[in-house]
C-alpha cells in the first residue's frame, strides 16, 4: 500500500466527504480525490479557504463539488445529521469519508494543561470525531464504504508537552478500533492514518524551529489516502496505518 500506484479515474463516480478540507492534508486529499473522478464535499470552517479549493477543483475541470461551512467545535449531533440527509439526498449516496479536522491546542507541561484548552480540543478532535461518525455510518454501511480517521504519532505512544493533542489522539485510534470490530461484518471498513510529519500550519505552529524542506509534501503522502478511498483496500478494517513508514 506504501507503493500504491494511483491509477486515473480510480475514484471515478464516488462521493467523498473531506473535513479539513481547507488546508493543508484536507485540501490536497480534496483535490487528490476530485482528481481521481470523485465528487468531493469540502467541510470546514473557513468559507474563503473552502471556496479557493472548490475554484481549483472547478478550474481544473474535475466534478464539482460541493461547499459545507461548519465549525466543529460548535456543531450539534442534529447538524451531521442533516448534513449526512442532505449528502445522501443530493448525491444518492455517500462512499467515503476522511476525517481529517482537528486542532492542535497548545504544548505545555501537563500539570500547567489549560481546562479550556483541554475541553477545545476534545470537542473537536474527539466528540465531534463521534457524532459526525454516528451520522455517517448508516450511510457508509449502505455503499459498504471507508471511513478514515487521522491519528498522530502521539496518539499511541504518549509524548511530554503534548498533553490534550495526544490524548485525543488515543481516544481517535480507540474509536476506529470500536467501530471496525462493530461493522466488520457489514462491508464499512474503518481505518486511521498517522500522516508523520507533514508540511502543514499545524505542523509548522508545533515546530516552529523546523526546516519545512524536511519534511514531506501533503502530495508525497497520498498514496494511502487514495488507496484507503479506492474498491482495492475492500480488506482492510481497523488499522492505524503510517503514511510515512521509514519515519519514527
Amino acid at each position: 500500500m506504501f507503493d500504491y500506484e494511483i491509477k486515473e479515474n480510480s475514484l471515478h463516480n464516488k462521493v467523498i466527504l473531506v473535513t479539513g478540507a481547507g488546508d493543508g492534508i484536507g485540501k490536497q486529499a480534496a483535490k487528490t480525490y476530485a482528481q481521481l473522478g470523485a465528487t468531493v464535499i469540502l467541510l470546514g470552517r473557513t468559507v474563503d479557504k473552502l471556496e479557493k479549493v472548490y475554484d481549483e477543483i472547478v478550474e481544473a475541470g474535475h466534478p464539482e463539488p460541493a461547499i459545507v461551512p461548519l465549525d466543529m467545535k460548535g456543531a450539534t449531533k442534529q447538524n451531521y445529521i442533516d448534513l449526512v440527509n442532505t449528502i445522501v439526498d443530493q448525491f444518492g449516496k455517500l462512499d467515503g469519508a476522511l476525517l481529517n479536522a482537528s486542532i492542535l491546542g497548545e504544548l505545555t507541561p501537563f500539570t500547567t494543561i489549560h481546562e479550556q484548552t483541554f475541553d477545545d480540543v476534545m470537542q473537536v478532535n474527539v466528540k465531534a470525531q463521534m457524532l459526525i461518525s454516528q451520522a455517517l455510518i448508516p450511510a457508509l454501511v449502505e455503499s459498504k464504504g471507508s471511513l478514515v480517521f487521522t491519528s498522530s504519532g502521539v496518539g499511541n505512544k504518549g509524548r511530554a508537552y503534548w498533553g490534550p493533542y495526544s490524548m485525543s489522539k488515543f481516544a481517535t485510534e480507540s474509536m476506529m478500533e470500536l467501530i471496525a470490530d462493530e461493522y466488520e461484518d457489514t462491508g464499512l471498513r474503518t481505518n486511521a492514518i498517522n500522516p508523520g510529519g507533514t508540511k502543514t500550519p499545524m505542523r509548522a505552529t508545533a515546530y516552529p524551529a523546523e526546516d519545512p524542506a524536511t519534511v514531506a509534501t501533503p502530495e508525497q503522502i497520498m498514496p494511502l489516502y487514495v488507496y484507503l478511498m479506492s474498491d482495492d483496500s475492500k480488506e482492510i478494517n481497523g488499522q492505524t496505518i503510517k503514511a510515512q513508514p521509514q519515519r519514527k
